[in-house]
């Protein structure tokens, strides 16, 4: 609710406050409720902030208006009511959408302003963005999330922050809403690109967790006792031990759940996408990050793209029976 100063403003002097913490509680713009998007945007109602958002599909804003948000029909009309804007959308595309569209958030952006972008999208799409911004007077910062829904749900994420050093701890107030920890890894785009190599070693670490399970299941091993094995030994890493892809041995996981929710595979096809397009410009071997990216998009084409990317077991599993 509002802070005492105001409810009491004239009954006592209130104490002076930095004017960061007098913005505080002024309006925090929100694009993107998705998966993601939602539970963020929760977490910095339940902080205090009074939240302005907009979706592309209006049926995402219903929660959040019951929350007390406030909804609006554009970006631009969202840039107009806040000064300080977090975005969190699919892809590139998405993202120069809402930021150059007729309707974008660059039509009406005020002075000064601070936009945030969360979505993992291309490091040169960021810094593009970061220069018009600085063009208009405002700050454009990247800061990609690794956490997942649940992460973004108890506010545990972990963002990775590009963008003006001395501006990051205007960004963190925000931030430290929403996650656990804000590492700030330098200039614009690198935020990006810690998410980008984290998703690749994701990536391999699930098809390798996955192809073990597998193999190990087929050797007459109790896939329990295997995932128990492999977590005590030197095997074990965040897919076998917090994210295990085959159902039947953690609970509260997609697997769990015929893999639904969690992180789609059609959107870790794309993170290999930037992954592979990142190693290309920069001339860089990934010889395994390549091969997951084929394998996440052969996935994609037989129906697997709204699964979760741990579905990779289950895609597994087909093959064989081929």
């Amino acid at each position: 609710g509002p802070c005492l100063c105001h409810l009491s403003a004239g009954l006592f002097k209130c104490p002076p406050l930095s004017s960061r913490s007098m913005a505080s509680k002024t309006p925090v713009g929100f694009i993107g409720l998705g998966n993601m998007g939602n539970p963020m945007a929760k977490n910095l109602i339940k902080h205090g902030y009074p939240v302005v958002a907009s979706d592309v599909f209006p049926e995402s804003c219903k929660e959040l208006q019951d929350l007390g948000a406030q909804i609006m029909d554009s970006p631009g009309d969202v840039a107009d009511r806040a000064d300080r804007i977090i975005t969190m959308l699919p892809s590139s595309p998405n993202v120069i959408e809402v930021y150059h569209g007729s309707n974008g958030i660059f039509k009406k952006l005020k002075k000064g302003s601070l936009l945030i972008d969360s979505s993992t999208i291309d490091p040169s799409v960021s810094k593009g963005l970061a220069k018009t911004a600085e063009k208009m007077g405002a700050l454009f910062m990247d800061a990609p999330v690794s956490g997942g829904v649940g992460a973004a749900t108890s506010g545990n994420l972990t963002f990775m922050v590009g963008g003006l050093e001395e501006e990051f701890n205007a960004s963190k107030e925000l931030l430290n809403c929403m996650g656990a920890n804000i590492i700030y890894c330098g200039q614009v785009g690198t935020g990006q690109a810690a998410k980008i190599c984290n998703n690749m070693l994701l990536a391999i670490c699930m098809i390798g967790t996955a192809e073990t399970m597998n193999l190990g299941i087929r050797l007459g091993l109790d896939q329990k006792l295997l995932a128990k094995v492999l977590n005590m030994s030197s095997g074990r890493c965040w897919s076998s031990d917090t994210y295990n892809p085959v159902p039947g041995v953690m609970a509260g996981v997609p697997s769990a759940n015929d893999y639904q929710g969690g992180f789609s595979t059609a959107l870790m096809a794309k993170d290999l996408g930037l992954a592979q397009n990142a190693a290309t410009n920069s001339k860089t071997p990934v010889l395994l990050g390549s091969l997951s990216h084929q394998i996440y998009r052969m996935m994609c084409a037989k129906g697997y793209a709204q699964k979760d990317f741990s579905s990779v077991f289950q895609h597994l599993r087909e093959e064989e029976n081929n």
